[in-house]
């Protein structure tokens, strides 16, 4: 029963992302409601049905793949703060290369966190699932955090296809110009130099985010995060 509870609670997070956009249910909600009121919506669903998938996958029957060691957990430590803030600064931020961007005000000459990289939430997804799936050795959490961690890498170009097809070549090219997907790939190059300080609000937001996680993460998930 504990694993059947854990492949049901999968099951029906993966199935939320993808059958209201296959139904059209997700065009109809986003007419209705608008796209923040829509996207705060998906969000508090999602976050639901995923906090009911880590708890199954610690209900599941504990079966080990590998010991687990300290610096794995270092690492989770040390990526999480970089995943929320990527979290952070990509949601609803001016971005019309991400699903969770808006065109809206976006300026291509200022590209803002596209110019770090077009894809801040899938790289802040990849970053979670990654470091936790090395991070828990058994099979159920690797169950849990692989598949995330595939939907984020496999994502990434799925996603620019589609927005390079809408957009069409020679209007991506423009606006891609002082972008990159790789994070750091268009400062390194050269082709984006930021022309003002990051959102000081966004990074407020960010380290509230990363204080609250810390420290509800113990009595929400039953593990002390600290190395």
């Amino acid at each position: 029963m504990d694993w059947i509870e854990f492949a049901l609670a999968m099951g029906l997070f993966l199935i939320s992302h993808r059958l209201p956009a296959a139904l059209g249910v997700k065009a109809v909600l986003l007419r209705k409601l608008g796209g923040p009121l829509y996207m705060a919506a998906f969000s508090l669903v999602s976050l639901a049905l995923l906090y009911w998938a880590i708890l199954a996958a610690g209900r599941a029957p504990f079966v080990p793949l590998w010991e687990p060691q300290i610096w794995q957990r270092w690492l989770v430590n040390l990526v999480m703060p970089v995943a929320i803030t990527l979290s952070a600064y990509g949601v609803l931020a001016p971005n019309p290369f991400a699903f969770e961007g808006r065109a809206a005000g976006f300026d291509p000459t200022r590209p803002g966190i596209a110019g770090l990289t077009r894809q801040p939430l899938l790289w802040a997804l990849a970053l979670w699932s990654g470091a936790h799936l090395i991070a828990n050795g058994d099979l159920a959490h690797v169950l849990l955090f692989g598949p995330f961690l595939l939907l984020a890498v496999i994502g990434m170009p799925v996603v620019e296809r589609r927005k390079r097809r809408a957009m069409g070549v020679a209007l991506w090219q423009d606006l891609t110009a002082q972008t990159a997907l790789i994070p750091f790939a268009a400062l390194i190059s050269g082709r984006w130099r930021p022309r003002a300080l990051p959102s000081w609000r966004r990074g407020a937001l960010a380290l509230v985010a990363w204080a609250c996680l810390w420290h509800l993460h113990a009595p929400l998930i039953g593990l002390w995060p600290g190395p």
